[in-house]
């Protein structure tokens, strides 16, 4: 390796390891455990600090030489788009000082906890450290946030109620097992349940005077759509391709509705079909854990037999939804940090409905996500999913682990739901006989990420008003009203995320087939292995390294 090229791998490699320094949680869900024992700090100090190396950084980024290997070039531009990401947060977003969500230290003791990446008692001592810092964050906290949206306010009493609870389960039951921790978690413990007591309370009292709109508006929407998405697509022309494929999806589902119901009339034959296939599939929070584990077992089975994509042979758990991560998504796949030594599982985790829903609330979720829809989202999150395409991920080597540690979720999600399309496309049930009806929600999951991509924008950049946006998904997406009331307020949580399935999906399946016409040669294992042999770069960058 030439001087010159050390250089660049050594202002990655610093680079990168700040970053994570500076996320001393996010650090620690990837796997690199020198920050265990610290909290984020967004103090006023700690965001002008890390502003100013931001900047600084973004600099010694600029000066690389331009005769870059592809490698290095591609890691560069992934860590500039991060960097220009992370400032685009700080500046204009500012949701540190609105959204009491990003303040909730739970997640960051969670991680110390799940899994067993080192013993017990190193993994409790910093626990310990974490939580000994919970008191002041939330102070600070409390000094930092103003004008706070109702909706986002409602949801952190809920999760910081979740991280509560965590400390007297989860942590509880660690310290049963290493009691000699007792003595240096239990003060920091008291201390920081006390202070997430006043904490709740705190938010209890705001929520009157939660009025903040939750929009961030046109212009900061598109920039960090621009940035979520690292690709050239503008979130105008994002959104006009989304709602010119919204009618094509819609046609593709009458047409299978037709198959299942050839003698049934036409109208209303779509929610007709769908309604049906739900009461066939009946699951309920006794069976949906078991149900997930079956159609794992089924869609690995099939991925193998007919060889779409290599396996890896990874361990995988699923497990009910921690409280702190409820109220967003119904599941989701946590898999070991990329940067992790230690051989540890994937998990998927399910989220049943919580205790005190009502009855029609529980049977309406459950027509959503009944036994053939299941099987579906198990492809998305798992296999040939995100379990597999993460697999994939977290055996891509290299000097500099930009790719492995920063992810694209554009390109992430645009796997899962390419995978969607895949397993129908290859027969996937057939054997069955539950192709149709497996073809049926695979469509209303396209008609669902195409909206995803509708909402986001229109929510965020156009105003869209919570009635229109129920129509829209209880009519044209056909979700029950659950589903819909849960994504708006996820539209509302969130910016730009729900993008990234859909425009994910274009640009993955566009790889996919372009990579096909210029590689004739590769089966199709070998095309999907090819794919997924670079980490998890944005859909451009993917292309670049696979020379399309």
């Amino acid at each position: 390796m030439s001087s010159a090229a050390a250089e660049v791998e050594q202002t990655l490699a610093s680079c990168l390891d700040e970053l994570l320094a500076h996320h001393p949680d996010a650090a620690t869900a990837l796997g690199d455990h020198r920050h265990d024992d610290r909290l984020a700090d967004l103090s006023p100090e700690g965001v002008a600090d890390e502003l100013a190396w931001l900047r600084r950084r973004r600099g010694d980024l600029s000066e690389l030489d331009g005769d870059l290997s592809l490698d290095d070039a591609v890691d560069a531009a992934i860590l500039r788009n991060r960097l220009d990401s992370r400032e685009h947060e700080l500046t204009t977003l500012r949701e540190h000082e609105w959204d009491p969500l990003a303040w909730n230290p739970g997640t960051a003791v969670y991680l110390l906890l799940a899994r067993d990446f080192a013993p017990l008692g190193d993994r409790l001592r910093s626990a310990a450290s974490r939580l000994a810092a919970v008191p002041q964050v939330l102070e600070t906290a409390r000094r930092t946030l103003t004008d706070m949206p109702r909706v986002h306010v409602e949801t952190a009493i809920g999760q910081f109620t979740g991280t509560r609870t965590l400390l007297a389960t989860e942590l509880e039951r660690a310290l049963g097992e290493h009691p000699a921790g007792r003595r240096e978690v239990e003060p920091a413990r008291d201390a920081a349940v006390t202070a997430l007591d006043e904490h709740i309370a705190w938010l209890r009292g705001r929520l009157d005077d939660a009025n903040r709109n939750p929009r961030i508006g046109a212009q900061a929407f598109a920039r960090k759509l621009a940035l979520t998405l690292d690709t050239d697509s503008d979130s105008d022309t994002v959104l006009s391709r989304a709602e010119s494929d919204l009618a094509t999806i819609e046609d593709e589902l009458a047409v299978a509705a037709a198959r299942l119901d050839p003698q049934g009339d036409r109208h209303g034959q779509v929610r007709r079909v769908l309604d049906r296939l739900a009461a066939e599939g009946h699951v309920d929070n006794t069976t949906i854990v078991g149900r997930c584990e079956q159609a794992l077992a089924e869609t690995t089975d099939f991925v193998r037999s007919t060889h779409l994509v290599t396996v890896p042979d990874d361990p995988v758990e699923i497990i009910l939804m921690p409280e702190i991560h409820r109220g967003v998504a119904v599941a989701y796949c946590d898999p070991p940090g990329p940067l992790e030594s230690a051989s540890l599982p994937t998990f998927f985790a399910v989220s049943p409905t919580p205790e005190d829903w009502p009855k029609d609330r529980v049977d309406s979720f459950y027509r959503e996500y009944n036994a053939h829809m299941l099987h579906n989202l198990t492809v998305h999150e798992a296999m040939p999913g995100h379990v597999l395409q993460l697999a994939h991920s977290a055996r891509f080597e290299a000097a500099v682990p930009v790719r492995k540690a920063l992810w694209s979720g554009t390109f992430v999600e645009g796997w899962a739901v390419h995978a969607e399309a895949l397993m129908v496309e290859h027969g996937y049930r057939a054997d069955e006989g539950q192709l149709e009806a497996l073809r049926m929600q695979q469509l209303k999951m396209a008609l669902r990420s195409t909206i995803n991509a509708i909402l986001d924008a229109r929510v965020h950049a156009h105003g869209m008003t919570e009635a229109e946006a129920m129509m829209l998904m209880t009519e044209r997406g056909h979700q029950e009203d659950g589903e819909a009331a849960g994504k708006w307020r996820r539209a509302l949580l969130t910016s730009t995320q729900l993008s990234t399935y859909y425009v994910g999906h274009l640009e993955v399946s566009g790889i996919a087939r372009d990579l096909a016409a210029a590689r004739p040669e590769l089966d199709e294992r070998a095309r999907h292995d090819a794919m997924l042999s670079f980490g998890s770069p944005a859909p451009r960058h993917l292309r670049t390294l696979l020379h399309l």
